[in-house]
């Protein structure tokens, strides 16, 4: 099972979206600093997940919402009921 996975700074409230096979293992990973690119941003929270059978299509729904380049759509993902 691969994961898409949105993760909001609990410091400046900014968004990384990222995917991963370990969704555990990659979260801790964010929030121990060992990601170059959250480093600065600890502490994170999970705030959306989703689930894919292959890692193409986890990484293609990445890509789609990075190219969206909008917060407004990302905050839309996991405020919807």
């Amino acid at each position: 099972m691969f994961y898409l996975y949105i993760l909001r700074s609990k410091k400046s409230g900014k968004y990384y979206i990222g995917s991963t096979s370990n969704l555990d293992k990659r979260f801790k990973a964010h929030n121990a600093g060992k990601t170059r690119s959250t480093r600065g941003l600890t502490p994170l929270e999970i705030v959306h997940t989703e689930s894919y059978s292959t890692n193409n299509d986890a990484r293609k729904r990445e890509a789609y919402i990075k190219g969206r380049k909008s917060r407004k759509y990302i905050e839309t993902l996991f405020n919807t009921p």
